[in-house]
């Protein structure tokens, strides 16, 4: 359970040395108990005393990091039941299924295909990060084969599932060395599973057919020293299924029941009869609770809504979608071509940058860092002054780029052009259009 911040001042030197940026160690304390401040921050904390305060500030969700490389992705670590609250951290990992039995030459031309699956996305790279590989005739060698081709030949990490100890073995062998995650320990193998993941520092999953049947297993497995689970409750039913995520949620936050406190998987891909009904299952479990989801395949038309609807539900709901501050070029702009200043809110980057392609007039659009905020309530709040704009303008780079010293503003912060004129020695200072909506025509017609 979480500590107070006098229960934590406790256990803190009661220097007030000030190194941590506050005056006192009592206010420290509290900030460590409302998660303001680090406790890496306080240089004279005990051994003792960290170990005390790092278990009992851990998040009531464990995190737990699957893979190595580019894709390495970490999931758990949650510590509200709605994003409204607080933020959710860890997005949802997709998983695209594949059968053991699949030939060499298969597994990488369908690798190829879903490593292609990528997008940009307000700066972002979204794309899925697992590969589920799934034991279908016992036979180990082929399964470990086929475990070193994925990942010695591809970004993707592996979840290896399998209830038979000797092929997980071989597998583990074979792809160790990219951590993946070991799917599944049960009541049978519990013992043997439990052995060999701590005896390689890997992950391991838990399934069972009830609720109660998982916490007997994760109790188990944590007596033996496993910290880094993942649970799977079992249910293959939609119902049943978000009743099990929910109920395991809410156990953990509301009642600090460690026992259910670990990342979940699901498997869309074994509730429904065609693609399009496993995506829209995902997508439930995308917003509740699934930590890692295995579609059947990774195909185009699914995955890149779930990727979409996982980049919203786990974006901090305080904090506005923001587009990098900086110079993008729409349409192969050249030095004689318009320069368009915007801030950075991700929606009005999307709508500026649409009408300026819809014009097809080559141009430059200086992205501005705002906040996050939309344009008049940029300049309304002071992030959007002409000259901050202007100093942005000189320090962009785009007077390398370009003959032309003429910079377009947006209408609704007409206000800034006289100061940004002051700031922008040289230029001239164009107010554009009010609405977006009109960009396009304001640039056809001074073509």
């Amino acid at each position: 359970m979480a500590l107070t911040g006098i229960q934590i001042f406790k256990l803190l030197p009661k220097t007030n040395c000030k190194e941590c940026g506050v005056p006192t160690c009592l206010a420290f304390a509290m900030n460590l108990a409302s998660s303001k401040a680090e406790l890496d921050s306080c240089p004279y904390v005990s051994d003792e005393a960290r170990a005390q305060l790092a278990e009992a500030s851990a998040p009531p969700i464990r995190p737990v990091v699957i893979g190595k490389g580019v894709r390495k992705v970490t999931v758990g670590g949650e510590t509200v039941l709605y994003r409204h609250e607080k933020t959710f951290f860890n997005p949802t990992a997709f998983a695209g299924l594949l059968a053991s039995d699949t030939s060499a030459a298969d597994t990488e031309a369908k690798l190829k295909v879903w490593n292609a699956i990528q997008y940009e996305r307000v700066g972002l790279n979204l794309r899925p990060e697992l590969v589920a590989l799934k034991d279908v005739n016992g036979d180990k060698a082929a399964f470990a084969t086929l475990a070193k081709q994925v990942a010695e030949t591809s970004e993707f990490n592996l979840v290896l599932m399998t209830e038979d100890a000797d092929v997980m073995a071989a597998a583990v062998e074979a792809c160790g060395f990219k951590r993946p995650l070991l799917y599944a320990a049960t009541a049978a193998n519990a013992d043997a599973m439990g052995k060999l993941a701590k005896d390689n520092g890997l992950p391991l999953a838990v399934k069972a057919d009830s609720i109660d049947g998982v916490i007997a297993l994760t109790d188990k497995l944590t007596a033996m020293g496993l910290k880094d689970l993942v649970i799977d409750s079992g249910a293959r039913e939609l119902k049943p299924a978000l009743t099990d995520l929910v109920g395991m949620r809410r156990s953990a936050l509301k009642d600090g029941n460690r026992a259910v406190g670990f990342p979940t998987i699901v498997f869309p891909c074994e509730m429904a009869s065609n693609l399009d009904m496993e995506g829209l299952i995902a997508s439930m479990f995308v917003a509740k609770y699934g930590s890692i989801v295995v579609l059947s395949d990774l195909a185009t038309e699914v995955v890149f809504p779930l990727l979409l609807e996982r980049l919203n539900i786990f974006t901090d709901p305080q904090r506005p979608m923001t587009v990098t501050e900086g110079i993008f070029e729409i349409g192969n702009p050249g030095e004689n071509s318009p320069v368009l200043v915007t801030t950075n809110f991700a929606l009005t980057y999307f709508i500026v940058s649409g009408e300026i392609e819809a014009s097809r007039v080559p141009a430059w659009l200086l992205v501005k860092d705002s906040e996050g905020l939309s344009v008049l309530t940029a300049w309304a709040a002071g992030k959007f002054g002409g000259d901050d704009v202007g100093a942005f303008v000189k320090k962009s780079g785009i007077a390398d780029k370009v003959k032309t010293r003429e910079i377009i503003i947006p209408g609704y912060a007409a206000a800034i052009a006289g100061d940004v004129e002051e700031e922008l020695s040289g230029w001239t200072v164009t107010v554009g259009p009010r609405e977006a909506a009109h960009i396009a025509g304001f640039l056809k017609a001074r073509q």
